[in-house]
């Protein structure tokens, strides 16, 4: 739970950045090694997701890119890309809050970890389901609202 938490925090600063809220945590050892949040717009870059970002900082802090004991837990369910990176890098077990519906490649659309490449990566998905799920449905209801505030000014 407590990894979670770490994970929503993330979340949150994504948010206060106008960036879609998905927060990530890699933990070693029992200690969180890498933190990171969604910047795809801050940096301009559709690959700059929490998981692949995290996933990123834990080589370096760790010193390998090979992640076999490491866990990784994320707000929402991961997409086909970082689902991939999980694979690649070797990803122990990843723990996510919300599922999903349209991008979800943990079980919900398809399931990548756990296919027919050369890792299995294990997931437990509906950590904290509820209030991860609300971080990312009251950004979007906002980003509606706001997108509708717009479109009566002009």
């Amino acid at each position: 739970m407590n990894f979670m938490k770490a994970a929503i925090l993330e979340a949150y600063k994504a948010q206060q950045k106008d960036e879609v809220p998905v927060g990530a945590v890699i933990v070693f050892e029992g200690k969180i090694v890498a933190r990171a949040h969604n910047r795809r717009n801050t940096d301009r870059n559709g690959t700059a997701h929490a998981e692949v970002l995290a996933i990123a900082k834990a080589g370096k802090k760790l010193g390998r890119w090979n992640l076999s004991d490491c866990e990784m837990y994320v707000t929402l369910e991961p997409c086909a890309m970082c689902a991939g990176a999980a694979v690649n890098s070797r990803i122990k077990k990843i723990y996510f809050g919300a599922y999903d519906k349209r991008f979800g490649c943990c079980g919900s659309v398809m399931n990548i970890t756990d296919s027919c490449l050369n890792h299995k990566v294990e997931v437990e998905g509906g950590i904290m389901e509820e209030e991860c799920a609300a971080i990312i449905s009251t950004f979007f209801k906002n980003l509606r609202e706001k997108g509708k505030k717009t479109s009566q000014t002009n």
